[in-house]
């Protein structure tokens, strides 16, 4: 299950059951015994920390130079060593025209590159015609959008990896950063470049890419005390240190597996971790430290 699909069960989960009780009840909360005529729950100090939020995107590979190569003059092309699916250097020949026509009888590669398509000896090429296509691999730059609502957290240099539709994953930094949402998606591109000496890495090929954020203080806690407020809001309860409960409005940052990083908790506040369903605000309870 993806986290984005996690964080929403985290939120729709509690809306269901505030819908149908008005209150979010923890079924997994101990029976809640009273003491001094207090009811009791448990505490557990959250601290903050830094944490590195994530952003996970589609994208794709391309070519920043894909070039058609074309003859400045007419004639047969001669016999050459050059073939289709074949690494060139600059300057390198790539088809040499069977003319006497000083400067214009050979057609060269513009950069190192890696050759797509090119004409066969034997076959006549008018002027203006496409001798050979080629392609730079080396770097490739990976394209992605990010939503308008992340874009705020995104900036050049940020580290990144990509998961290849292959298996392989890369690791890069953030090259660019767009200030220009495209009209069609209100999303912002942003572009990777990624080292590719061998070629390894096709043209066009897909990949996960996860942009690691700045650091920001968060708070980790249990989805399993979430709850809702009165007016829908989501949130956790704590006390004070009259031990009176307080609810906090607080807003997911990112799930992971051991646990999900919110805002809205101040640091070494004191939350409830059992009971913070049968309690309400303003009440004070007896407290037990986790």
């Amino acid at each position: 299950m993806s986290k984005n699909v996690r964080i929403s069960l985290y939120i729709l989960i509690p809306i269901i059951i505030w819908m149908i009780s008005g209150q979010f009840v923890d079924d997994s909360a101990p029976e809640i015994k009273e003491k001094n005529g207090l009811t009791s729950v448990i505490i557990a100090e959250s601290s903050a920390a830094f944490f590195a939020p994530t952003i996970t995107l589609n994208s794709s590979a391309t070519s920043e130079k894909r070039v058609r190569v074309m003859a400045k003059t007419s004639g047969e092309v001669m016999p050459h060593n050059i073939s289709q699916g074949q690494w060139v250097n600059k300057d390198q020949v790539l088809c040499k025209l069977g003319v006497v026509e000083l400067n214009r009888t050979e057609v060269k590669a513009p950069f190192r590159g890696y050759i797509e398509r090119v004409v066969k000896p034997g076959n006549l090429l008018s002027r203006g015609e496409v001798c050979a296509v080629i392609i730079e691999l080396d770097p490739l730059t990976f394209v992605a959008e990010v939503p308008e609502a992340d874009i705020k957290t995104v900036v050049k240099g940020q580290s990144v990896s990509i998961k290849l539709a292959t298996g392989e994953t890369i690791a890069s930094k953030l090259s660019f950063v767009s200030k220009s949402a495209t009209p069609s998606t209100r999303s912002f591109r942003v572009e990777v470049e990624v080292k590719n000496p061998q070629g390894s890495i096709r043209n066009g090929i897909t990949g996960t890419m996860v942009i690691t954020t700045n650091k920001i203080l968060a708070n980790k806690i249990s989805p399993s005390i979430l709850l809702l407020s009165d007016e829908g809001i989501l949130g956790v309860r704590k006390v004070n240190t009259a031990n009176v409960v307080e609810f906090l409005p607080i807003s997911i940052i990112e799930d992971t597996k051991e646990g999900i990083w919110v805002s809205g908790i101040p640091n070494s506040t004191n939350l409830i971790v059992r009971g913070q369903g049968f309690v309400e605000n303003g009440q004070t309870v007896e407290v037990t430290q986790l």
